[in-house]
């Protein structure tokens, strides 16, 4: 009998979230799982996604696929982010800052995650706000990432660089 291989991917996956929810019809509850998956390359490729299904592993794989379409490049200078910057996304505030060699990954829930499956060696993430939605945190964390990305291209694009002073 002939057997295909499953090839190997060169993203890691995680499953942050999988929650079982509800819709009311006229003849009760229909129940279908929604989970949240972080993907990775660990060599600074990141993304999220969020999907749901009537049963868990098709939720997982539509979120893999969701996350494959959403990945971002992640700014990445010697295992920790160029400069620090705050983030928010509707009520979650998050400061993301580099640290030195040696720290290692200083970040809770799920912004430890994303950070591990971006390839962070040293990187401290600070969420602000009491919320303990994961879902809004992934996001304010992947906003963070894109903030960092835009005011890279401004820096690109007019050649400033960080040790111009005014005289």
């Amino acid at each position: 009998m002939y057997h295909k291989k499953k090839e190997k991917s060169e993203f890691d996956h995680r499953l942050v979230d999988l929650a079982r929810v509800a819709r009311i019809t006229e003849g009760g509850r229909r129940f279908s799982f929604r989970a949240l998956i972080v993907l990775g390359n660990k060599k600074g490729k990141v993304g999220i996604g969020l999907a749901k299904a009537k049963d868990v592993a098709s939720a997982i794989n539509k979120g893999i696929n969701q996350a494959k379409t959403r990945l971002i490049n992640v700014p990445m200078q010697k295992g920790t982010l160029p400069f620090e910057v705050e983030s928010k996304f509707k009520m979650i505030n998050i400061i993301l800052r580099p640290l030195f060699y040696g720290k290692g990954i200083i970040a809770g829930g799920v912004a430890r995650d994303i950070c591990e499956l971006a390839g962070f060696e040293n990187i401290n993430i600070k969420i602000l706000s009491k919320s303990k939605n994961k879902i809004n945190n992934a996001k304010a964390v992947l906003a963070g990432f894109k903030k960092i990305n835009e005011i890279l291209k401004v820096k690109e694009k007019y050649a400033i660089t960080s040790n111009t002073t005014k005289k």
